[in-house]
């Protein structure tokens, strides 16, 4: 769709007749307040022994249980091996899926196993790359945990082995393919807020959980941890219990704020309105309360220019992370735009559309005499008049998913199965995923060499940096 005919036909649809109101009920109320459903249905087949999917999960964690519990819930989805460094955490698995499971410390024997035809990939950022290559390599599907890189230079890799390999690949940002995103996407397209001249997402918690300070088991020790594996790549450094399960906290592991939150956002927005994503980034924030070693900020706050394209004007994006809000936290995600504004989750999609101030106050006419107060007021009302559109469709129209939807996760893992059958098509491949993954890469290159860091969204690399001194004190 052309962004001509796009941004047209919000207005278009104003003028056609009642037969539309099912759909677009607000676009001829004058100022409403409506609650409408969202729905979706599901193509499920009856399937045989040979329809089956066999599925491996490589990082047992917090996630990869989360991702594994959803996607077996997919009809014709079997898990049979499993595989983490943390012994205790393969004991949990046999807990939750059955003693009969394969568990192995070694991906490797996992993806040696010609009965395994999918591999959720839940692992520590910094072995994304390594065992997503390896597994669509082995002929395996993978679905890999957002983001889908730790590096700039490691998501070029992927794409190549995915355009090789033929395999299907897609990358976890779980409210990709929900009702809300798809929702928000038609309603952009549409014109229904106009141009977006801004998104402005925020993040707040108030929790230890929330920070990363996730529990650490009291029988892990050298000989139940594979330590040395968990490394990788990395520099090696002694073993330590909160590297290996506060990951997260640490440069060397982890993406910090940006991958985990910021990637999200990148995904929604880039799907909503057709962008590759960001042209320039500049990052600050700090370590400001969870002094615990970790060497990432909880404090973060990014600004990022988005370029004009066929697909949307240029505009700005403000995200922000804050690990320790004495508010008791909260999030948000709004796509502002000239003509309106959506906020946006995985279970609800609300536009508002708000009246603009065309004639002046008093405020702005007080410094005028009442003769040309008058005559100002005059010339604004006609004008205002020469340019109506009717009927007006200012209000909120809020669309909500039912009681029963599976959810937005459920949908992602749903089509990534489907697409594995041949009977769908992902949305989120590896080039959609190192551009989103990239552009939260942004705010870390920015915040750490306090520069402001270019991106050339369509090539996806780093094209140049411009020195600059942040306002803040570093104290990470």
């Amino acid at each position: 769709m052309t962004k001509g005919k796009t941004r047209r036909s919000f207005i278009k649809k104003m003028a056609l007749s009642s037969s539309i109101i099912p759909s677009f009920p607000y676009l001829i109320s004058d100022n409403y307040t409506q609650k409408l459903t969202l729905d979706r249905s599901y193509e499920f087949e009856n399937f045989t022994s040979n329809d089956q999917i066999n599925i491996a999960l490589i990082g047992c964690g917090i996630q990869g249980i989360i991702n594994t519990n959803v996607a077996l819930q997919v009809p014709g989805v079997k898990l049979i091996a499993v595989c983490d460094l943390y012994n205790g955490r393969l004991d949990r698995a046999k807990e939750l899926w059955g003693k009969d499971l394969f568990v192995s410390r070694d991906y490797r024997l996992i993806l040696n196993r010609t009965d395994v035809d999918a591999v959720i990939v839940a692992t520590p950022d910094h072995w994304h790359r390594r065992i997503t290559i390896d597994s669509m390599e082995s002929g395996k599907a993978v679905y890999c945990e957002k983001p889908m890189i730790q590096n700039f230079n490691e998501g070029h890799d992927i794409i190549k082995t995915y355009n090789k390999t033929g395999k299907v690949c897609q990358i976890g940002s779980q409210t990709m393919s929900s009702l809300g995103n798809e929702k928000a996407k038609e309603l952009y397209e549409d014109g229904a807020i106009g141009e977006i001249v801004m998104l402005d997402m925020f993040n707040d918690r108030n929790s230890i959980e929330g920070a990363w300070q996730y529990p650490i088991p009291p029988d892990a020790d050298q000989k139940s941890i594979d330590f040395d594996f968990f490394l990788g790549d990395t520099p090696k450094v002694p073993y330590d219990l909160k590297r290996f399960f506060r990951w997260r906290n640490y440069q060397d592991y982890g993406t910090g704020v940006a991958g985990d939150m910021f990637v999200h956002a990148f995904s929604s927005l880039n799907y909503i309105i057709s962008s590759n994503g960001p042209k320039r980034a500049l990052s600050t924030g700090g370590l400001r309360y969870w002094k615990d070693g970790r060497n990432v900020p909880d404090i973060n706050i990014c600004l990022y220019d988005y370029p004009k394209t066929k697909n949307h004007e240029a505009f700005n994006a403000s995200l922000r992370v804050n690990f320790i809000s004495g508010s008791g936290g909260g999030s948000g995600f709004k796509l502002i735009g000239t003509e309106g504004a959506m906020e946006v989750s995985s279970n609800y999609c609300k536009l508002i559309r708000s009246k603009k101030g065309e004639i002046p106050s008093n405020y702005s006419l007080s410094a005028f005499t009442e003769k040309i107060q008058k005559k100002i007021k005059k010339s604004y009302t006609k004008k205002k008049n020469e340019n109506k559109v009717k009927p007006k469709n200012y209000g909120e129209s809020l669309w909500e998913a039912p009681s029963n939807y599976k959810g937005g996760h459920y949908d992602h893992f749903y089509n990534f199965f489907q697409a594995i059958r041949g009977n769908g098509k992902i949305i989120q491949n590896p080039t959609f995923g190192l551009r989103a993954a990239g552009a939260a890469l942004l705010a870390n290159k920015s915040y750490f060499e306090k520069k402001v860091i270019k991106w050339n969204p369509e090539s996806m690399i780093t094209v140049s940096y411009t020195h600059l001194t942040l306002p803040t004190n570093r104290e990470v």
